[in-house]
This record gives C-alpha cells, sequence and structure tokens, in this order.
C-alpha cells in the first residue's frame, strides 16, 4: 500500500490543474500541499489537502467553485462548498483520475503539522511502516474518520509517536528494529492497557502521559478531555481526538488485532491449518480487488514502461521482502491471477494518494479545527469509474475472498518475534469496509509479548 511513483505523478497533475484555476483568478495566491500527501503517508484511495495563501475580506468559497465548474477540472456534483465548517472548505472529485481534493484558505496549521511529521518520520523510521499497516487496518473498518467518530491521520501519527517515545526497549526505534513485534506492542498497548478515562497523550519534551484531570484544571467553561485526549504539539490547548467519540471501537479493534497476531506467532501457530497459505499482517489486513485494480490503471497510464521503479521511495519506505516470496505469501493469490498479482508487486513503492472522503459528509470539529492537520484525510476506496471498469479484473479471475479466522487454542510459553515483514499483503476481500470481527475467544492461558509498559507508572496504564 506505500505510495508508487506513478501515484504521485499522477497526484502532481491533479494538483497543477487545480492551481492554474487558482492562478487565473488571483495570480498571487499561494498554493501548498498539506497533509498526508505532502508527508508521504498516504494510501492509493487517500485524497489531497490544499490550502490557498492570500488577501480577501471574505473567503472567495463561492468564486472559486464556479471557476471548477467552468473549467470541467472536477466532476459536476461532487464539488461542495462547506461554509459553515469551523474551518470552510471546498471539497471536489477530480474528473479524470477520480481523486478526491479538500481545498482551504489560509490555514496555516495544516502545512505546519506536515512539517512536523517529516521531522518525526526522520527521527523514527519506523514511522512510515506502521502508519500504513495501521491506515489500512482502520480504514477497512471504517474506523479512519472523524467525522464519524474514527481516527484520523494526524490522531493516529501522533499516537505511533508516543508510543515510540514511552518505549521501554531502545532497540524500539533503531532502524533494523522488528516492525512486527513493534506492530503487535502498538496494539497491545493502545487495545488493553491504556486508560482512556484517565490519560492523555504529549509528544512535546520527549513524549509523556498526563493526568486528564489536571488537564481539566486549565480548561474554561467546564469543558472536559475528550475519551482520545492528545494535547496539539502546534497550538497548546487544543485537544486533537475530540471529535474521535468512537474512540472505544477503535480500541476494541486495536485488541483484537492484538489477539490474531499475538496468536499468529505463538509457538503452536505452525500447526495452525492455515499456516501455509495466510501471511502473518494479512490475518488482519485486506486490500479489495477495485483499489488494485485501479492501482494498475495509474501504473498504466502514468508508469514508465521498460523502465524499472526504483527500490526506495523518497518517504524511506521500500519492500523489505523480494516481491515473488511476497506474491507466495499473498493471501488469496491463485494461479489464475498471479499475473494480477505480479503486476501489482512488482511496481515498486514511492510516494503518493488518492482521495476519499465523502463529499457530502460533515466536515468534523475536529478536523476542522484551527489547528487541521490530517484529519481531514480520508482513505475509502475510490469511485467506481469507466476507467477501472477497463482495468479491473473479470469475476473470474478475482481474488478470493478469505474470512480472519483464528484458533481459539491456548498457549503457553513467550510468544516468538513476528517476522520483519513490513510490505502489506495485497489480497482482496468482499468488503474493504465492514465492522471489526472481534475475537472472543478466552486467551488466558496465552502468554503474551512483553508489555510495552513495564516502565509506565501503573494509574497510567490501568485497564480501562
Amino acid at each position: 500500500m506505500s505510495p508508487r511513483p506513478e501515484e504521485e505523478k499522477m497526484r502532481m497533475e491533479v494538483v497543477n490543474r487545480i492551481e492554474g484555476v487558482i492562478k487565473e483568478l488571483w495570480p498571487s495566491a499561494d498554493v501548498q500541499i498539506f497533509g498526508s500527501f505532502k508527508t508521504g503517508l498516504y494510501l492509493p484511495t487517500s485524497d489531497i489537502d490544499l490550502v490557498v495563501f492570500g488577501k480577501w475580506e471574505n473567503l472567495p468559497l463561492w468564486t472559486l467553485e464556479e471557476a471548477l465548474r467552468k473549467h470541467k477540472v472536477a466532476d459536476e456534483d461532487s464539488v461542495k462548498v462547506l461554509d459553515k465548517a469551523t474551518v470552510p472548505i471546498i471539497k471536489l472529485t477530480d474528473s479524470f483520475t477520480e481523486v478526491k481534493v479538500d481545498i482551504s484558505f489560509n490555514v496555516q496549521n495544516g502545512v505546519r503539522a506536515a512539517d512536523l511529521i517529516k521531522d518525526f518520520t526522520k527521527k523514527y523510521p519506523v514511522l512510515p511502516y506502521l502508519v500504513l499497516v495501521l491506515k489500512q487496518f482502520l480504514l477497512q473498518r471504517d474506523l479512519n474518520e472523524v467525522f464519524t467518530g474514527g481516527i484520523g491521520s494526524y490522531s493516529l501519527f501522533l499516537m505511533a509517536v508516543s508510543f515510540l517515545q514511552l518505549h521501554p526497549r531502545e532497540d524500539a526505534c533503531i532502524p533494523n528494529t522488528n516492525y512486527g513485534v513493534l506492530l503487535i506492542e502498538f496494539f497491545e498497548l493502545y487495545g488493553r492497557h491504556f486508560n482512556y478515562l484517565k490519560t492523555g497523550i504529549r509528544i512535546k519534551d520527549g513524549g509523556s502521559y498526563v493526568a486528564k484531570d489536571e488537564v481539566q484544571k486549565n480548561m474554561l467553561d467546564g469543558y472536559r478531555p475528550s475519551m482520545l485526549y492528545i494535547e496539539d504539539p502546534l497550538q497548546p490547548g487544543n485537544d486533537v481526538g475530540r471529535s474521535s467519540y468512537g474512540a472505544m471501537q477503535v480500541k476494541q479493534a486495536f485488541d483484537y488485532a492484538y489477539v490474531v497476531l499475538s496468536h499468529a506467532v505463538s509457538p503452536i501457530a505452525k500447526y495452525y491449518p492455515n499456516n501455509e497459505t495466510e501471511s502473518i499482517l494479512g490475518r488482519i489486513v485486506r486490500v479489495t480487488a477495485e483499489v488494485a485494480a485501479y492501482r494498475d490503471w495509474i501504473s498504466k497510464q502514468w508508469g514508465l514502461p521498460g523502465r524499472p521503479a526504483p527500490a526506495c521511495a523518497g518517504n524511506g519506505v521500500t519492500l523489505i521482502v523480494d516481491s515473488q516470496q511476497l506474491d507466495k505469501c499473498n493471501n488469496n493469490l491463485s494461479e489464475e491471477n498471479e499475473a494480477l498479482g505480479n503486476c501489482r508487486s512488482k511496481t515498486s513503492e514511492s510516494l503518493s494518494k488518492h482521495s476519499s472522503n465523502s463529499s457530502s459528509g460533515p466536515v468534523s470539529s475536529s478536523s476542522a479545527t484551527q489547528s487541521s492537520s490530517s484529519d481531514v484525510d480520508s482513505d475509502a476506496t475510490p469511485c467506481k469509474t469507466p476507467k477501472q471498469l477497463l482495468c479491473r479484473p473479470s469475476p473470474g479471475n478475482r481474488v478470493g475472498s478469505q474470512d480472519v479466522s483464528v484458533e481459539a487454542s491456548q498457549a503457553g510459553g513467550k510468544v516468538q518475534s513476528a517476522p520483519a515483514t513490513t510490505t502489506m499483503s495485497s489480497s482482496a476481500s468482499k468488503s474493504q469496509h465492514g465492522p471489526a470481527r472481534l475475537f472472543r475467544s478466552s486467551s488466558k492461558g496465552f502468554q503474551a509479548l512483553p508489555s510495552v509498559l513495564r516502565s509506565v507508572d501503573p494509574w497510567e496504564v490501568l485497564e480501562v
């Protein structure tokens, strides 16, 4: 799911088309990219976030909307002006690529947040891998949208940064650390041990946890910290996670993932019936055939024929495993669609982004605050356009669906480290979205990985 060079090229063409319309109206206006496309941490179905800087008495939302329609840059029915939001924006879908774009005016903190994310990514090389997997995990469970109560990109990134800052193992932040183990430990922390009721997250000054009781003393007019309280490092007093009212659903999904992955790397995993046919990461992450076909179409339209893609992207995300080896453990990749799988996996990874905020959905108060950042990102499945229908595999060649199943077996002993395979299986499922399947079997006899929080005060990590 890491961005590819041709996907970045396609998105830059979308940005240039919109910038051309803006410059025609206001030659001195400054158009900047922010959000996940700026940082390189975007999924193939993420949107593009643009901000226009200029001097106007009243924000020219309707003027730009009319110009975009006139130049046929966007689909006629996709252009929407949300002028009543805390941060007014224009939402549109590019008429040719189906990439969704959000345009705001004179909002500084989105650009500042992108710079902050880049700085942390340099400090913690594991972040791109961890964040991309987590974004896909939340996307397919409909838990990635702030306006539906999920966790937005910026909040998720800050949670990952806090996790690494406060990790008791010194080797957790070095480049050659085991990413699989870190992923399981992330799920363990936020799915089992983190006390959402009493504790908040702060990443300033090296990172720490804060007591919500102390935070509330400094809040005005009776406001209380949200369930997922994340202090905004760019704007003190702003709670980045305040609109994530579904935080407990996210916690439940993280707990489910922890159980599934812990069982998958346990000593008895080799006796599971699906041990040889299903990758470890593929037990919690799926990619739809529509997304795979959409990426193939992008590769055909914007890829350079006959030229091999570079092994590493600008954001440092690269394949850890040989592409052929990936295909073999690609869960549902059968022989008849092996050609389709090879086509996807041979294209190496770079930066990229495609959008998908529901154009008619309301803007959340979290994503539309003064500190609004990548929380306005959306990563849903792209619209089904004629272009995709042409490149979509026939029903007979589609990648099959496979339900997530976990043995209810119990085992003692320590869990082995997960393989350092950080590239996602590009397997498919019947639905990219849908509720998380919750693991409800008992795991009393199962000794989990060492807790991430053994060095943290007990009151901060008391299980809810």
